[in-house]
């Protein structure tokens, strides 16, 4: 196994993990801007506030996508599984 084929699964893995985390990641931002900015307006400085939106809109996001991010996943992982016998050699 030589140097470019380490560094060729360890960008997949990163980049599968770019690509399964920043959909929630992203909702997770937006919604927490725009749970600032109506705190802002409303002059309410609850810290606690933005937590409930935050988990509803991640978990909104997790039933929404939730079957994309398994089969890609699982896609991957069967394709790590196919390469295993070429690493051996």
């Amino acid at each position: 196994m030589s140097i470019g084929t380490v560094v060729s699964l360890m960008r997949g893995g990163v980049f599968q993990i770019l690509l399964l985390a920043s959909p929630i990641l992203v909702t997770a931002l937006i919604v927490g801007l725009v749970v600032a900015i109506i705190q802002a307006t409303t002059s309410i400085q609850e810290q606690t506030l933005t937590f409930v939106p935050k988990i509803m809109a991640i978990l909104g996001m997790l039933a929404l996508l939730g079957g994309w991010m398994f089969s890609s996943l699982r896609q991957y992982t069967l394709t790590l599984f196919q390469l295993i016998p070429q690493m051996v050699r």
